[in-house]
């Protein structure tokens, strides 16, 4: 009985960093609120928009400060980080685990099922290699892998939220529009009905 887009999971953190946060969603929000302010007193000193590898650096050190005293909670939230360090013209992703550790990917999962997740977006990766994968393909892939990993039989229905920070939209956070979503969700389902191996389908795309 929710209402749409009001249990969000993705997050704005500066005009080239967004967050998307699994595990308790009130801890991730103290995370979101913690990388804001963090980016934005970077701006104020050094007048240039956080270093993706700064950010990740002091949202793990914050992180990790929690499980060092008795008398604070661990955060029940993993992290990914998706930044564009505008120095070297590059978009990076990050995880920040809830201990603290704090890795930069090419692609990760977090939260239930993300051992499931990692194997296909893994087979995914190497299949493509240094070829690599568009942003609009990487939507599809996305809502496949979600609507996978999924039973119907056990798992509660979900909303798909997804956000993008690539060269098409200038690198710049926001969410993906509902209308692209939706049609991949559409295209997700299509292929996993008709039961075509995922490496036959994209051999013939």
């Amino acid at each position: 009985m929710l209402v749409p887009g009001s249990n969000r999971r993705v997050f704005g953190i500066d005009k080239r960093a967004s967050l998307a946060i699994t595990g308790f969603v009130a801890d991730g929000r103290q995370i979101v609120n913690r990388a804001r302010e963090e980016a934005d007193n970077y701006n104020s000193l050094y007048g240039h928009k956080i270093v993706p590898s700064v950010l990740s650096n002091r949202l793990a050190l914050y992180v990790h400060y929690f499980t060092t005293h008795g008398s604070l909670r661990p955060f029940g939230s993993t992290s990914l980080l998706a930044a564009y360090d505008e120095d070297i013209k590059e978009a990076q992703l990050y995880m920040i685990e809830p201990n603290g550790m704090m890795f930069r990917y090419f692609g990760c999962a977090a939260g239930k099922g993300a051992n499931a997740a990692k194997t296909e977006v893994e087979k995914l990766l190497s299949k493509r290699g240094e070829a690599g994968i568009t942003c609009m393909e990487a939507i599809d892939e996305c809502a496949r892998i979600m609507h996978t990993i999924r039973d119907p039989s056990k798992d509660k229905p979900f909303e798909l939220e997804m956000g993008w920070l690539y060269e098409g939209n200038g690198y710049t956070q926001e969410l993906v529009p509902a209308e692209i979503v939706k049609a991949a969700e559409t295209k997700a389902k299509s292929t996993l009905e008709s039961g075509i191996d995922v490496d036959d389908r994209s051999m013939s795309t």
